[in-house]
Parts: structure tokens; sequence; C-alpha cells
């Protein structure tokens, strides 16, 4: 029997939209007892958790592990070392590899790999059309056989109309979500940064918010009208926002995600030219911001999902123009939301564990983790008052191209529990 005890620690989530300190006695990876003042068995260890926050594990739902493929830029291995290191103890791997994963054959391939490689669970989409070319459905009926979770063409916007209908349609028969990626390729088609004043004083070419606005308009009126279970990947603009929540109060089956950066960072940040923010859809502007802010507060974003996508030195090198778009997040999701949004008040933790921990588990069909008696432990220890810098040597994940790099952030992950295991102890022992 393998046995410790959390003490006084502030556990968020579970009912407990703010910090509650109790105590936790945990028996080979389950909760034991929950309470006041308790006390360790013979032989237990016991860890000082006062003024620590215990939520539970992350769950990350748009990551880019690269694996078969681009190995060079990440692995399935350290991609979910880098997730151990962020908080996160489930992750969705998105299905842009080389070869795409539009196949049950692909999605059993894939779960080989993360089962012999990776520490925590790894969920797999599919794609949803054949090579991710937008022209026909891909094997969907076969890739939900084998366990994929959802079908999405990821950051590839569907350009027909009629062949999301069809995968609305079909994936209703798995009970699937299908994620789309909202834009309108005729009009962001070659911009680099939102387009407005600061790609115009930049001199760079720039991407309209309307091209996200109206894919989203677009895909959900396609959803109300087939009654589709739908995901929106990647919204960062305010009007996407005000769509999303009109077509919720009319009831349709709509779950929608952002990203830390799309609520942190603006456009006016891209005087440098720095390619660490170059993404899509890019950084907009600060009134945008502030409406993903409020998104995420009143519930019509459900979920922040880094969008985890690494790529080498080399690549993110290139000029402005010519890098390519997306940011490494894992390692950092939990810090950056801390030190900018619950550490000044704009969010309760409660919140944040919703949008990291309960509404990504949710899409996925999977049971909110509980911090209760008879419920295996499942949850990252974390230190408001410690702090942590990013740099290359300190991440986790095979590429670097953070919006962080360099920066200081408020607050310490000190242990990631999966059961008995302390994984974030594993991780630095190897």
């Amino acid at each position: 029997m393998s046995a410790f005890l959390l003490k006084r620690a502030g556990i968020v989530g579970s009912g407990h939209p703010d910090p509650v300190e109790r105590d936790l006695l945990v028996v080979d990876g389950v909760i034991r007892d929950l309470g006041e003042n308790l006390s360790a068995p013979d032989g237990a260890d016991v860890i000082d958790a006062q003024g620590k926050i215990l939520i539970p594990g992350l769950c990350d739902v748009h990551v880019h592990l690269r694996e078969p493929g681009r190995e060079d830029a990440e692995t399935i291995a350290d991609g979910t070392e880098a997730a151990i290191a962020g908080g996160f103890t489930r992750v969705l791997a998105m299905p842009n590899t080389d070869p795409p994963i539009d196949t049950g054959g692909m999605v059993t391939f894939v779960q080989s790999m993360a089962a012999a490689k990776a520490r925590i669970p790894v969920s797999v989409a599919g794609c949803l059309t054949k090579g991710r070319e937008g022209a026909k459905l891909a094997e969907i009926a076969d890739m939900a056989s084998q366990g994929a979770v959802m079908v999405t063409d990821c950051n590839h916007a569907l350009q027909d109309a009629y062949v999301l209908r069809r995968a609305l349609e079909y994936t209703r028969h798995f009970d699937m979500v299908v994620g789309v990626y909202p834009d309108t390729p005729a009009l962001s088609d070659g911009g680099v940064m939102h387009e407005g004043r600061e790609s115009f004083r930049l001199g760079l070419p720039g991407i309209p918010a309307m091209a996200e606005e109206i894919g989203i308009e677009r895909d959900l009126r396609v959803a109300a009208a087939v009654k589709g279970r739908i995901h929106i990947q990647n919204v960062s603009t305010a009007e996407g926002v005000a769509s999303i929540r009109r077509f919720k109060e009319r009831g349709v089956r709509v779950t929608a995600e952002t990203t830390p950066h799309h609520l942190l960072l603006t456009d006016r940040m891209l005087e440098g030219y720095n390619t660490h923010l170059k993404m899509m859809p890019p950084l907009r502007t600060d009134e945008d911001r502030d409406a993903l802010l409020e998104g995420v507060r009143d519930g019509t974003l459900d979920i922040i999902a880094t969008g985890h996508a690494p790529h080498t030195d080399f690549e993110k090198n290139l000029d402005f123009l010519h890098a390519p778009f997306g940011v490494v997040g894992l390692e950092t999701a939990l810090l950056c939301l801390y030190t900018d949004l619950v550490h000044t008040g704009k969010m309760s933790w409660g919140q944040l564990a919703a949008s990291l921990s309960d509404a990504p588990r949710k899409l996925l069909r999977l049971a909110p983790l509980s911090l209760a008696p008879g419920h295996r432990l499942e949850a990252a220890l974390f230190d408001p008052e410690g702090e942590t810098t990013i740099e290359r040597n300190t991440l986790k994940s095979r590429s670097f191209n953070s919006p962080w790099l360099h920066q200081t952030l408020k607050g310490r992950l000190t242990h990631v529990f999966l059961g008995e295991d302390d994984l974030l102890a594993d991780s630095r022992t190897s």
C-alpha cells in the first residue's frame, strides 16, 4: 500500500469555485479521505500544500503532436512531457500529421504510439475530409470504431458547405463532434496578421476579422439546420463570440474554444516582428481580447485550448512574411492565465478549472474529474507564490516558439498527480 497526505491544499473544482482549504489522504492513488486536520497513516508521506492550489488535471483538446511526419518539431513523447509540465493530464491530438489521420488504421497507429511513449492518456482526432483536402469525407465510421473522438481538418477551413452538412448529418450516428476552423480563405489568404491600423503601420498584409466571422456564421447556420454537434476552434473576434452566443441561445449544439494567447495578447505587440507571435487566427485588437474574456466568463466560449503548434527554429527564424503560423502553449497556459487573469481578479479559479478541465473533458465525453473521496487523484498542485521563467533549457517541448520565451510568469507547478504517481517528480528525475 502506498499513501500520502496533502495538508491544507486549496481545492478548486468539484463544487468549489474558490479555493477551499482541505487535507486529502490518498491511498493507492485513490482519495481515501477529505477533511480538516487529518492524520497521516504510519509510513505515509506528508506534502505541505498550505497556500497552494489543487486543481483537477487539465485537458487540452487542441494539440499538434506532429508525429508521425514532423518529429523534428515535436514527438508524442516530448509533447506529452510538455503537457505534464503544464499540468495537463490528457490531450487531444490533432490529425494534421504526415500522413494525416484519416482512416481507422491511422487512428490505431497513433494510439499505439501514444500508449508506448506517453505517460498520460492521449485521445485522437481524425480528419473531417480525406487528406484534409476538403473534397470528400474521410472514413468517419472506421475512425469512430477505432476510438476517434472528433473529426476536424483543424487549421484547414472547410470551403464546401455541402461537405460540412454531410459531415454533421453523418456524425450524429456516432455522437461525434465536428471541429471546424472558421475562415474564409478568399479573404484571408496572403495575410500574416490582423488587418487594421497595426498591419498598415507595420507594412504587413492583413487578415480581416470578417474572414473568421463569416466562417462562424455559415458553419453555425449549417449546424442549426441539420441539428449536428459542432465545435468552433480558435475563436479570436468579438463578433465571432456574439454569433456563438446567439446560436447557443437558440439551442444549437455548439461548443467553442479560444486560446491563452488570444485572451492575453493583441496585434499591438507585433512591433518587433517577433515570429513567436505569428499565429492563425492572428492576434486581434484590445476590443476582441476583452470580448473573448467575457465569452469565457459567461460560458459562451466553453474551453480554453492551447492550440500547441511546435515549429523548428529554422522555420521560425524566417522573416515574418514567410515564417509559419503557430506557437507552443502547453507549458505556459496555466502560468500565463494565472499571471494575467486569476492573479489580477479578472477570472476566478473556478472559471479557470471549468474551461481548462471540466468543459474539455465534457467535449470528449468524459466525466469531470472529482477531488472527492472514492475518486482517483488526477490533479495539479500550483504554488501562486512561486515564479517560473520560460527558457529553452526548461521547456520539455522539442520546439521553443513561445510568446513567453525569456519571460518570468507568476506561479509554479510543484506536483502533477495521476493516481499514485507524481508525474512532475518523475519528469525531474528522468
